[in-house]
């Protein structure tokens, strides 16, 4: 006495959800290998030494900015204590 498979009269073999995830074995190879041709093509869009100097000068101008109105903000939160707060 074998058991046999259900059949199903309803199942038309198209994929409700695609159940593919990377970093499980059975993943397609033929997607990694299409992402690592994207990001091959990807890799030649590099900046120029002029450009990440700029891009370098405005963040470190950004981060200044940042701790001044954090310097600032605690600053006047000290003068408030002592002058008003704490009389």
């Amino acid at each position: 006495m074998t058991l046999k498979p259900k059949q199903y009269n309803d199942d038309d073999g198209r994929v409700v959800c695609s159940m593919d995830v990377d970093g499980i074995r059975m993943h397609d190879k033929r997607v990694r290998r299409e992402q690592r041709q994207i990001q091959k093509v990807a890799q030649g869009n590099q900046m120029t030494k002029a450009e990440a100097r700029q891009f370098t000068w405005y963040a470190v101008l950004a981060g200044l900015l940042i701790a001044s109105v954090f310097s600032v903000t605690w600053i006047l939160f000290i003068l408030f204590c002592t002058q008003i707060w704490f009389r």
